[in-house]
């Protein structure tokens, strides 16, 4: 009967007092990647802990400080290598699983989404958003059953800076014919709430819509439930009454 390397289980722990049978590859092998919990499906990709502290406590504390395992699409290595004993290359594989996971995502959102309501658009666009610590502002160019045509991001730059001009906006609009649009850019703060210049730029964008008779339906600002006061993470120019 052969035995695990060493390497592989670390000193009496978790690990170690899960029942034979019961540990995140075994169940792997026996029921699918399915049956295993977020900490189980980070632990076989952790594959050993530490010194003191095993792999399923690892992943454990990496899921507790990012929030969620979603929340870890948007570490960067020096995030990961705040917890001791993540090394540097254990953080740059995992930073290569979190892109790997993030692109994913965002090639299976669908050829044509209906994007008819604020909390729809926040969703489709939260893949392409997640971590950064930038803004980027995106137009969604819609048909007439408000179904997307196309996405355009049309620019991107620090988090202060005011990111859109009503000529690139409407330029992606006429090149795809589209029979209205949506505007979208993100906070990095996580906070939605519109500043100044957010509310400067969509008046600028309302009056250019109505020049070029292409209907703006909604300016949304994306940020994090957990940074809104609202707990919404997204906030909507049309559901606030500006548009």
């Amino acid at each position: 009967m052969s035995h695990a390397a060493p390497s592989d289980y670390p000193p009496p722990n978790r690990l170690r007092e899960t029942a034979v049978g019961e540990r995140p590859q075994e169940r792997l092998e026996k029921y699918g990647a399915a049956a295993l919990s977020d900490t189980e499906l980070l632990a076989m990709l952790l594959r050993s802990g530490t010194r003191g502290q095993d792999v399923l406590t690892l992943s454990t504390r990496l899921i507790s400080e990012a929030g969620s395992l979603a929340g870890l699409i948007g570490w960067k290595e020096a995030d990961f290598r705040r917890l001791k004993g993540i090394g540097r290359v254990k953080a740059l594989q995992l930073v290569t699983v979190m892109e790997i996971a993030r692109r994913v995502i965002t090639q299976q959102t669908g050829d044509e989404p209906m994007l008819n309501r604020a909390d729809l658009v926040a969703s489709y666009l939260q893949p392409f958003v997640v971590g950064l610590e930038v803004e980027k502002f995106f137009v969604l160019c819609l048909n007439r059953k408000n179904r997307l045509l196309k996405r355009w991001e049309i620019s991107s730059g620090t988090a202060h800076t005011a990111l859109a001009h009503p000529r690139e906006v409407f330029r992606a609009a006429l090149r795809e014919s589209a029979s209205a649009i949506i505007c979208a850019h993100n906070h990095p703060s996580g906070d939605p709430a519109p500043s100044a210049a957010d509310l400067q730029v969509t008046r600028q964008l309302r009056e250019a819509a109505r020049t070029v008779d292409i209907p703006l339906l909604d300016h949304v600002i994306l940020g994090r439930p957990g940074s809104d006061p609202t707990g919404k993470g997204y906030y909507s120019f049309r559901e606030a009454g500006v548009l």
